[in-house]
């Protein structure tokens, strides 16, 4: 599989009868992976499914879905009396009417009671409910898509910019590896020259070769030198790799970043240590790149 970003973008607009939905899915990025959904009352499975599509096709980023449905004004129901509930109202005042203790209760008295005048809606029962929640379902599959999508193609961007910036990181590791040799000679002419500073010409080149021996081994670079060889090949193969890699990848820039670090410090050339500190920008171009990978 291709590298994913986490930020990305979807919407679809889909119809049934008189109702219309527009559905969006926005992605953002996250440590883990967060699923929000907003949807109509009354269609509360549908989250349980942006829930279960989104875990399906994401390991990480912030997701929400937004399905927002309307109907046309038009498609009003026709209005109809309930009969039946009505004789109902009129038996239960009769005793009271006869009696004299009440008035005949008016018409329009009477079509104000609850349950007397209804919406006679086809679309209201039960089986076009269900079709409809299925058309709402697809819409959401369709928009995950869509966002899956917009991911993949901002992780061919990214995959991109992280290649060249692996490349530099590798020009800038051969550079170091150039500027190291010469340390030896560095160390050991500055340690003669401060030596002689002390003691004069009583010091020995067998005393200067030996501390200066003693101190290129403590300055030696070579074990990092090739710990970030080796943290440049595994930053080629997550990137050629399938499935996500954001996580391996950020773990990988702590180790480049320790690595150079110790470059630095041991540095006793500034070509070397100028070396070291461009190698350290490059590490966090590059961390900050690999914010944006799934």
């Amino acid at each position: 599989m291709a590298m994913s970003g986490m930020t990305g973008f979807a919407r679809i607009e889909d119809a049934l009868g008189d109702w219309s939905w527009a559905v969006e899915a926005r992605s953002v990025n996250g440590r883990n992976l967060e699923i929000r959904f907003k949807g109509p009352p009354g269609f509360d499975a549908l989250e349980r499914l942006a829930r279960e599509g989104g875990q399906a096709r994401f390991q990480r980023g912030q997701v929400s879905l937004t399905l927002q449905a309307r109907r046309t004004e038009a498609s009003a129901g026709a209005i109809r009396v309930n009969l039946a509930q009505l004789d109902r109202y009129l038996d239960l005042v009769a005793p009271m009417v006869n009696s004299g203790r009440m008035a005949n209760p008016s018409a329009d008295g009477m079509l104000q009671l609850r349950g007397v005048i209804e919406t006679a809606d086809p679309e209201d029962d039960v089986a076009f409910r269900v079709r409809m929640e299925a058309a709402m379902a697809a819409s959401l599959d369709r928009v995950l898509d869509g966002l899956k999508k917009a991911r993949l193609e901002e992780g061919a961007l990214l995959a991109s910019i992280l290649a060249g910036l692996i490349d530099r990181l590798q020009s800038l590791v051969s550079l170091a590896q150039e500027h190291a040799a010469d340390q030896p000679a560095m160390i050991r002419d500055r340690f003669s020259r401060r030596l002689k500073d002390l003691v004069g010409e009583a010091a020995s080149e067998e005393r200067i070769l030996q501390e200066a021996a003693v101190l290129a081994v403590k300055a030696d670079v070579q074990e990092e030198l090739d710990r970030l060889s080796g943290h440049v090949s595994a930053a080629r193969l997550l990137l050629a790799g399938d499935g996500p890699s954001g996580r391996r990848l950020d773990f990988l820039i702590q180790e480049f970043m320790r690595e150079a670090n110790t470059l630095c410090s041991k540095s006793a050339t500034s070509a070397l240590t100028a070396t070291g500190l461009e190698l350290k920008a490059t590490i966090e171009q590059f961390r900050e790149q690999v914010q944006n990978v799934e």
